[in-house]
């Protein structure tokens, strides 16, 4: 058994008002711009739908299994996948095979970067009001 930990979206509870986004940016950045943040949010009918949009932080996750070096494996502390930017080559495979295209290579940093849940504390999650963005632990029989 492992744990596996994620952020859970409560896209009902989501009002579109991008909150999350900038605590994620400025941990990434020191500076708010939602654009370069590593969750999205997605509007839909009008803005009238809000989906927000995070790393699944998935069981058997594609990024690292595509990737050719090997930089991304999942962290023993916090259960999250993470990139490793000292080996990273910046080939944006990750991107490619991820079925909801939240990694991918930063313009600033020329390497992938992803949801590494704020070394267990996710801020996206504290800064959401509505509780849309929900931290969940759950316990997983590995197939191995």
């Amino acid at each position: 058994m492992t744990t596996r930990v994620f952020i859970k979206t409560n896209f009902d509870l989501c009002t579109g008002c991008s909150l999350c986004q900038l605590a994620c940016s400025e941990r990434l950045l020191g500076g708010y711009n939602p654009h370069r943040s590593l969750l999205r949010i997605r509007h839909e009918q009008e803005n009238l739908y809000h989906f927000p949009v995070v790393c699944n932080q998935c069981a058997n996750p594609y990024c690292a299994n595509v990737c050719p070096v090997q930089a991304i494996r999942r962290d023993e502390t916090t259960g999250a996948m993470v990139v490793d930017r000292a080996v990273c080559v910046g080939c944006n495979l990750c991107n490619r095979y991820c079925p909801i295209h939240v990694v991918g290579v930063d313009p600033e940093f020329k390497k992938s970067v992803k949801c590494d849940l704020c070394g267990g504390a996710p801020r996206c999650v504290a800064a959401c009001p509505t509780g849309a963005l929900e931290l969940i632990s759950r316990m997983e029989v590995n197939h191995d």
